[in-house]
């Protein structure tokens, strides 16, 4: 009978063990797939690919025990060498390979240049083969970021005594409102994909104060653009307890300036690669949702069309006015008007035409909406009624506050938006590891 008793430690070694100076000048022993060949003729250069980066390997007639010719792109190799320093080699190390062993070989060559510095293929190649694209250093670089993202937003949020929770997905109506809603059978009872996990975080508020969920969500909208899909992550967070809708967006503030160092520290190699300048987020600008409208018709002589929402020209513009006014990468756009607000969302009492709610943009796309819900039991009823909404499948979720929630409020922050504006893509398909549009349900 044999025990597990857990992890041991493994005999080849990560990038990370290899920085070790005391391990220069000693056999060691590393796997990893072939990123790269170039064969020189009695010395030869293989790059392995590793998960956190890349390492060199010398292939030297005479010493290695294996002819390079042998060696294929994609292989999987697991080679015994020498570790010596070289600062022209990835991380200033390589590897003088004396033995190689074949741990999978391909059955044929990549439909992509995997192991170039930029695929040079157009976006449809890419999400075509995904998971041979995102093997590109740059490609898969990205998701590091987004990775990074994800870390920070949890670690930030736990330092702040949030609970994480995970909410369904399938449900009987969505948050809110209006027909972009994926509908499906339910074992013969219909049923929608959650919009947001909007009524369970505000019930979750009564449980644990402060909740916060990482997670799909599902917009059945028929656009087609660069902007949006039809399912993506949402950071999301309730708080309770707030004196304010401001509180909320200061929590979100921490949260970008955590992140930011934590990018900064953890993930420089990925910055590098992509040539990303992390967004300037020690202070971020306010401006009134009807007063961002104004400084921007103003300045760059562009009429108010739609007085109740922004166009994305409208955002690009507030984005460019706050970086060339006062050098900011993000800006909160507050008091969206109530008629373009869901209904839970809490009216100015100053002007109920207007909402104690905001967007946060970011390069002058939006990628946060957010603001302070209604609490009270009967004001959410008379804006339900007021909204020609019916009660009909929301009775739990009205029940949470017939029996009493605090002054609350929260934030919903598109994954895949934040990532491709960090790393200056235009398209957030290309911060998207398997993209679902109009199109696209495949692979």
């Amino acid at each position: 009978m044999e025990f597990l008793k857990g992890l041991t430690p493994k005999e080849t070694l990560e990038l990370d063990e290899l920085q070790d100076a005391s391990r220069i000048g000693t056999t060691v022993k590393v796997n990893g797939a072939v990123h790269t060949i170039r064969d020189m003729g009695e010395l030869s250069f293989v790059v392995l690919r590793k998960r956190s980066g890349l390492l060199q390997c010398i292939f030297e007639d005479g010493f290695t025990a294996f002819d390079v010719k042998n060696v294929r792109e994609e292989e999987a190799l697991e080679v015994t060498g020498i570790l010596e320093r070289d600062e022209r080699a990835p991380h200033g190390i390589e590897i003088r390979v004396k033995e190689v062993k074949v741990l999978s070989t391909p059955y044929d060559v990549p439909p992509l240049p995997v192991g170039k510095w930029k695929l040079g293929t157009s976006l449809e190649a890419k999400l075509n083969y995904r998971s041979v694209s995102l093997r590109n250093m740059r490609e898969r670089a990205k998701f590091r970021i987004q990775e990074g993202i994800v870390r920070g937003f949890r670690d930030f949020l736990y330092s702040q005594q949030f609970t994480e929770i995970h909410t369904p997905k399938i449900g009987s109506k969505g948050a809110e409102g209006g027909s972009n809603v994926f509908k499906l059978e339910y074992f013969h009872r219909p049923a929608v994909l959650a919009q947001s996990p909007q009524f369970y975080k505000q019930m979750m508020v009564g449980v644990f104060d402060r909740v916060f969920e990482t997670a799909p969500v599902f917009r059945a909208e028929k656009h087609n653009t660069k902007r949006h899909l039809n399912e993506y992550t949402s950071l999301d967070f309730e708080m309770g307890y707030i004196d304010g809708f401001e509180d909320i967006m200061k929590m979100e503030t921490g949260f970008l300036q955590y992140t930011m160092k934590l990018l900064e520290k953890e993930y420089a190699d990925e910055l590098k690669i992509l040539g990303v300048t992390l967004p300037k987020t020690d202070e971020i600008p306010m401006v009134r949702f009807d007063k961002a409208k104004e400084l921007v018709s103003e300045k760059y002589n562009r009429r108010i069309r739609n007085p109740y929402d922004l166009e994305p020209e409208e955002e690009t513009l507030i984005g460019q006015y706050f970086k060339e006014e006062y050098g900011a990468d993000f800006v909160f756009v507050t008091h969206y008007p109530s008629k373009k607000r869901p209904f839970y969302a809490m009216d100015d009492p100053a002007d109920p035409t207007f909402t104690l709610s905001f967007d946060l943009l970011f390069h002058g796309l939006e990628i946060t909406t957010g603001g302070q819900r209604i609490h009270d039991y009967e004001k959410l009823r008379e804006k339900i009624a007021a909204r020609g909404m019916t009660e009909e499948g929301m009775e739990q979720y009205l029940d949470t506050f017939k029996y009493g929630l605090p002054p609350h409020g929260g934030l919903g922050i598109g994954l895949e938006r934040l990532t491709m504006k960090l790393c200056g893509e235009e398209n957030v398909r290309e911060t998207t590891l398997f993209p679902r549009d109009l199109s696209r349900l495949e692979p």
